[in-house]
């Protein structure tokens, strides 16, 4: 008989890319079903996680959780490259989001190693105080 993988609550939520308060919340409503361990924990069998999986498979590159799961900061936020300005040793990136515009100092290095040009789709990675940048395209 074969054994199924059961996994944590935060296990989970790292494969799936979302956050521990989300997936408890799935597991009180119901949405998410789980196995009580006698300690009162749950436990996510792997098949139950299937369908999310499957389902973000199915999205646009750009908006699936996949890339979450390569990356460990969590915050992320996903927008336009407005402009990149390389001088010396740095580079400053602002990214749309909507309305809104984020900053980034990163190195003129890591720039150019992401070749991140305007117009470019790139995600703010939000760590503390830090702002990383990912090329999306």
């Amino acid at each position: 008989m074969a054994t199924v993988a059961m996994f944590s609550a935060r296990e989970a939520a790292r494969m799936l890319g979302i956050s521990y308060p989300t997936i408890k919340q799935w597991i009180l409503s119901g949405k998410l079903k789980t196995v009580t361990t006698p300690g009162g924990h749950h436990r996510i069998p792997e098949p139950a996680l299937k369908p999310y999986l499957a389902e973000d498979r199915r999205r646009p590159q750009e908006e699936s959780r996949e890339r979450y799961r390569r990356v460990s900061g969590r915050n992320q936020i996903v927008g336009k490259v407005v402009s990149v300005r390389i001088e010396g040793l740095l580079a400053q990136v602002v990214l749309a989001i909507g309305e809104q515009r984020i900053n980034s100092i990163i190195t003129a290095e890591a720039a150019r190693e992401l070749g991140l040009k305007k117009g470019q789709t790139a995600a703010a990675l939000v760590k503390s105080t830090d702002v990383m940048i990912e090329r999306l395209d």
